[in-house]
């Protein structure tokens, strides 16, 4: 399990390590871009509140933490149905990539 990490002021975000890569891809390219946008997510289910969401800016720190030594393959077609998504909602849902 990987983490993503926003501005360090809430716990870390779990994300499955294979996803987290592409989730790396997406927001890399967003944010090389210049492009802000909302991400939004169930925390653990052991967690009592409902989505989170939050405003991700290119001046926010951002950490992508990896478990794993392995570069995990990139799928394109994932990338793409990714960004697509988050082209047409202005948001990217991470439980429903």
């Amino acid at each position: 399990m990987g983490k993503l990490e926003y501005n360090s002021s809430r716990p870390a975000i779990e994300i499955e390590e294979v996803t987290l890569a592409h989730v790396k891809i997406v927001i890399g390219t967003k944010l090389r871009r210049n492009e802000s946008f909302m991400m939004t997510w169930l925390p653990k289910p052991e967690a009592s509140s409902g989505r989170l969401t939050i405003w991700v800016h290119p001046a926010i720190p951002l950490v992508f933490e990896f478990d794993l030594p392995t570069v995990h393959a990139i799928d394109p077609a994932r990338v793409a149905h990714m960004m697509d998504q988050l082209n047409s909602r202005g948001e990217l849902v991470l439980d429903q990539l």
